[in-house]
Order: structure tokens, then sequence, then C-alpha cells
């Protein structure tokens, strides 16, 4: 099934009264006007419960007014872990069968899946008027990305993506600083990460044996059918494919980019270009550099350059990156399979900074009166002016002042539920999500456009966002693909 095909359905469902939520108890007779009833407490449904589906799963069930209804996974071992932490909650193999069955026994649906399952398990359960928490990326195809903020805008529903560090107390920092004008008119924004979700070698050959825990068919899902190979696909490496995963750029990138186009209120890009190996079919490049040039905002000059780097090595230096004490190039910060704390990290990347090298990942903000590094992550952004760092404790007390944030909390394992309990409180009615599809779908267009790009390699590629369209034709078949019956 085409993709444009499965949207247009979709499309027409919301369109329907024939299905109501479950939180709507009574029409009035004269009026017919549809009257909500306040939620006490959120009955969750969760679509893939392992790895970080299983960190989404602890921390939306932290939450004191959440009620675990079900479980889905098509992995049996992640299934059966899940169930010995909430013993009374339902459990699935196939994700269509669980919201089918249950309909108003479920509140909200939190989808946790490789990026190719998030749009077809999250249309399907706003279809059904459930709020929905998904995963960063938001989607694996612009098409997908625009149709579900559609569909949420529609439905008016509660929405939030899984982009944990939205949430936290530097990011917001930052983003108030931005825009309070500390650095001045951005003009350029330099972000990186040397993580590698990207694979350069030939596609395996051959099948191996489906272990007896696993659905294959299911975890394919939408998908073009494949033989299954061990070590390949699940459960770790389908971010580097190109049929499951959007690379460092859809992973990390997603992070790291938040922050900057969240401060700048930027929108998407008008032209990308991505210096990267020539396509094969079948991974990510292993490194890739994305040249994006956005429309200008109050917060920017008149257009804004923003570059991504990923890969061993990321970022190549460049003038702006050039840190007090530094010298002509970055020596290696820190690795990225390190094995210390995150206290440790933390304090390792933010003596990194001050000894002149740059963070191992982060953003560094380029204005006409300074520059500002933000580094990834819990770490205090810093000023640069004329080579030097600038004092702006008092520009810091400042904000938190005026927007009641109190002091920085950096301990994760407090502030990593914060973005998920957002996401509660609002379905109960007693908060807005900061991450909603409406800007996430947004941010995840951006992100995707870059992807595409990587087909295109060291070409400018020309993006009408009114008609959702590359100038170049040969782009535009990357935009949706071919869904499969499953």
């Amino acid at each position: 099934m085409k993709k444009r095909e499965f949207l247009k359905k979709s499309a027409i469902l919301a369109s329907s009264t024939a299905i109501m939520p479950s939180i709507f108890l009574a029409c009035k007779e004269a009026e017919r006007e549809v009257v909500k009833a306040p939620l006490t407490r959120l009955r969750t449904a969760h679509i893939g419960v392992g790895n970080m589906g299983g960190a989404d799963l602890t921390d939306i069930s932290s939450h004191a007014k959440v009620d675990v209804t079900a479980l889905c996974d098509v992995d049996a071992n992640n299934l059966a872990a899940a169930k010995k932490l909430h013993p009374n909650a339902k459990t699935y193999t196939d994700y269509r069968v669980m919201l089918e069955e249950l309909g108003d026994e479920i509140d909200a649906v939190i989808v946790s899946t490789p990026d190719h399952t998030h749009a077809p398990a999250s249309m399907m359960a706003m279809n059904m008027n459930k709020p929905v928490y998904c995963q960063k990326p938001l989607t694996h195809y612009v098409s997908e990305a625009r149709a579900m903020k559609k569909l949420a805008e529609e439905k008016g529903l509660v929405t939030q993506m899984g982009i944990q560090v939205h949430s936290f107390y530097d990011y917001k920092l930052a983003t108030l600083l931005i825009q309070s004008g500390i650095i001045g008119k951005v003009h350029t924004v330099h972000a990186w990460s040397p993580k590698n979700w990207g694979y350069d070698g030939p596609e395996p050959e051959g099948a191996d044996p489906v272990p007896e825990s696993l659905d294959w068919n299911l975890w394919l899902g939408t998908s073009a059918k494949r033989p299954y190979k061990e070590g390949v696909y699940h459960p770790g490496n389908w971010r580097k494919l190109v049929d499951y995963g959007c690379g460092t750029l859809g992973d990390m990138g997603v992070h790291i980019f938040d922050t900057p186009y969240n401060a700048l209120e930027l929108d998407v890009p008008r032209t990308i270009k991505n210096e990267c190996r020539e396509p094969n079919g079948f991974g990510f490049p292993e490194k890739n550099i994305v040249t994006y040039d956005f429309p200008g905002t109050k917060h920017t000059a008149e257009s804004l350059k923003w570059i991504w780097y990923d890969g061993p090595g990321a970022p190549e230096m460049h003038e702006d990156l050039k840190l007090p004490n530094s010298a002509a190039t970055k020596e290696a910060g820190s690795n990225s399979d390190s094995k210390e704390s995150m206290e440790d990290k933390i304090s390792l990347d933010a003596g990194i900074a001050e000894a002149g090298q740059l963070p191992e990942q982060g953003a560094m903000f380029v204005g006409d009166k300074g520059r500002l590094l933000l580094p990834h992550f819990m770490q205090l952004p810093q000023k640069i002016v004329d080579g030097e760092y600038v004092d702006i404790s008092e520009e810091i007390a400042q904000v938190e002042q005026a927007n009641n944030m109190g002091k920085p909390i950096r301990d994760y394992a407090s502030e990593g539920p914060k973005h998920y309990h957002q996401f509660v409180d609002a379905c109960l009615g007693e908060a807005e999500t900061s991450a909603p599809f409406s800007y996430a779908s947004r941010l995840t267009e951006t992100i995707l456009l870059g992807v595409i790009a990587g087909r295109f390699p060291n070409q400018t590629l020309h993006w009408d966002a009114q008609n959702a369209k590359f100038a170049e034709e040969e782009a535009n078949q990357y935009l949706e693909g071919d869904y499969r019956d499953f």
C-alpha cells in the first residue's frame, strides 16, 4: 500500500464522527455538544517496551496518576521483562490487535518502536482519539510528519515527541538567553555529534534463523520484507539502515538541533546540502556534513546558516568553533563509548571546554555580538566574545528569576521523567506539552530533509515548504514510500 493511500485513509477517518474518544461522556440532545469528562487517572498502552521503550515505560509509569494497562512488543523477551514490572497489564505482540481490542479501556498510547513504525502506530492510535507520546524522530518520512501534525490538530489531541532534554534546565536557559539577545542576531549555528549510526559496508547476504522470541514479520511491519540476519537489524542496529532508522542525524541530531531550533523559532529550511559518500541503498553514510539555509526570524539575521557534523572525528574544525585557550585543531575530548558515570562525563566535558577543547557533542550559536556554546548535555551555556569567555552569571540570574526557573538540577534520574510527566499532566488537563506534534513535525521534517540530501551527495536541494516538494524532482520519491500489508 502506498503511504499516500494510508495517509489519505487516515485523513478520512480523522474527519469521521463515528469514532468518539473514551473521555467523551455524552452529548446535549438539543445542541449535540460533546462534553469532556476530566480524567483523574491515565490508563496507558505502550507499543515497544525494550531498550528505549523500557525507559519510556519506566518514566511514564513513575507518574503517580498512571495505570499501565497494556504492553505490546514483537520480542517476547522484552514483553516478559515489562510484564514482571506491571503484572496487571495485558500483553500483546501486534499493536493493531491491542488497540482494536482495548478501545475505551485505554486513554493514551506511548509509541517507542523503531522509526519506521512510529507513524503507522501513532496514526492508528490518533484515529481512535488517543493522545500519543511518540519517540523521536517523529516519523520516518516527511509525508508522515505532516500527516501526523494535521491529524493531531484536527482532533485536538494532546501529543508529545520524546526529546526528554527539551525539558531540562540548561536547554530552557539557553533558549531564553538567545531570545533575550545575549549574542545579538544569530547568523550561524554549528551542531555536532561524533556518534556513528551509519553503515558503509555491503548489504548482508543470506538468512539466519529467526529467534523463537521474535515475530520478524511484525518487526518489519509496513517496511519491505527481507530475510532476518542476526545482529544486523534487531535489537540494536536498525538506526544505521535506511529502511528503518534515520541515521545519526535522526538520533542525536534531533536532541542537539532541538534547542537552537526552538530558541530561534525556525521553520523548515530553504536549501539543504549533505557532504557524504555516495548512497549504497542500504545503510546511511558514516560521516555527514549537512548545511541548511533557513529564512530569518526575529532572533536571526536575514537568513540563517546551519551546519551539522556527525561521525568519527566530528566536527571539522572551523573558526567559529575555536575556544579560548584553543589550538587551531580540536583534540579528542572524550570517547562516546566511555564507561564513566553521568556525573563524571558532565564534569569531564566542562573541563574540556575550559581547556580549549570542544565538548564531545553540542552546538555553537554565532551572533553579531558573540558566540554561545551549548554542550550536550546538562551544562551551562558559555558566552565567548573576541576569543574570551564572558561572565554571564548576572544574565542567567535575571532569566532564572524572570521565569521562575529555580536552580539547575543535574541529575538525570530526577530530570529525565519531567518530559514524560508533562505529557501525563497534559492528558489530565493540568499542563501543556512543550514538544507537541505541531512543533515536532517541523523539527522532524528539517532532520529528514538532511537525511534525504544524503541520497544526493554534495548537491544543493531546494525545498518548497508550501507545496512540500523539492525543486529537484528526483528527490521527491524519498518523501514517502510503500507500506507493505502485513
